[in-house]
C-alpha cells in the first residue's frame, strides 16, 4: 500500500550523474538542439530528451533507485525524461503536480530533476511546506486505489489554465493564498532531487546565465516498452 509520506518526501541522490555522463549529455543536447532548432515558447516548457540521453538518464535512475526507495518505497521506475531550460528572468512558479489518476497504474508518485548546467545566479530549486487546508482537494483514496485508507489528495496540475496559457505561467489562486515556508536546495550539477508528487515546489527566477536540467515522473510501475 502507498503511504502518504511517500508523496510528501524529499530526497537527493548525489552523484546521480558522473562527470563523464554530464559531458556526454551536454554533447548530446548541443547536437539535438542545433538540429531541431528548439526554443521554449513558455518558461519551464519541456522537450522530450533524445534516445541517447534517455539511455544515460535511465541507467542513472536504476543505479539511484535503492537510495530513492528508502524514502519512497513504492517507486519502481522513471518515465521518459524531458529537458528544460530557463534564461534570465524566467522561473518555475510555485506549484504542485499532484496525482492525476490515483486509481490507475502506473501512478505518478513523485518527480525527479537533475541539473545539467546551473545558472550563474538564481535558478534555485525549492520546496515549500504548509499547514494550510487550501492545498488539499477534499478527495481521499484508499485500498481500492492502492493507498492506505483515507489518504488525502492535494489539488494538482493542470489547474485549468486560460486558453493558450502554459501551466507554469503563474501560481494558482488556491495555492497563492496559502501561508507557506520555503526550503531552498543547493544541489550541484549531477545531483538528482527526488520529491513526492504532493510536494509544493518551484524554481526561483534566473538572474544571470542559463539553467539547463532534465526532469521526469517517478512511477510505481514501469511503463512497458513498445517493440
Amino acid at each position: 500500500m502507498i503511504h502518504i509520506s511517500e508523496t510528501l518526501a524529499l530526497h537527493t541522490a548525489e552523484g546521480f550523474l558522473t562527470d563523464s555522463e554530464l559531458g556526454q549529455l551536454r554533447k548530446i543536447m548541443r547536437v539535438a538542439l542545433d538540429e531541431s532548432g528548439w526554443q521554449p515558447r513558455h518558461q519551464a516548457e519541456i522537450l522530450l530528451a533524445p534516445p541517447a540521453a534517455q539511455d544515460i538518464l535511465q541507467d542513472a535512475t536504476r543505479r539511484a533507485l535503492p537510495a530513492i526507495r528508502r524514502t519512497m518505497p513504492s517507486i519502481a521506475a522513471a518515465a521518459p525524461w524531458s529537458y528544460t531550460e530557463l534564461s534570465p528572468g524566467q522561473e518555475v512558479p510555485t506549484h504542485l503536480d499532484g496525482i492525476p489518476e490515483p486509481a490507475m497504474a502506473p501512478r505518478r508518485l513523485g518527480r525527479i530533476g537533475v541539473v545539467l548546467d546551473g545558472a550563474e545566479a538564481g535558478g534555485d530549486f525549492y520546496i515549500e511546506t504548509s499547514s494550510s487546508p487550501g492545498i488539499w482537494s477534499g478527495e481521499n483514496v484508499g485500498e481500492t486505489e492502492g493507498f492506505l485508507p483515507h489518504t488525502p489528495l492535494t489539488h494538482r496540475l493542470p489547474h485549468a489554465p486560460e486558453p493558450d496559457a502554459h501551466p507554469h505561467d503563474g501560481v494558482p489562486a488556491w495555492l497563492e493564498g496559502a501561508r507557506r515556508t520555503r526550503w531552498t536546495t543547493d544541489a550541484r550539477a549531477g545531483t538528482a532531487v527526488a520529491y513526492g508528487s504532493q510536494v509544493i515546489h518551484g524554481v526561483s527566477p534566473v538572474r544571470t546565465g542559463n539553467l539547463r536540467k532534465f526532469v521526469t515522473d517517478l512511477l510505481d510501475e514501469a511503463i512497458p516498452v513498445l517493440p
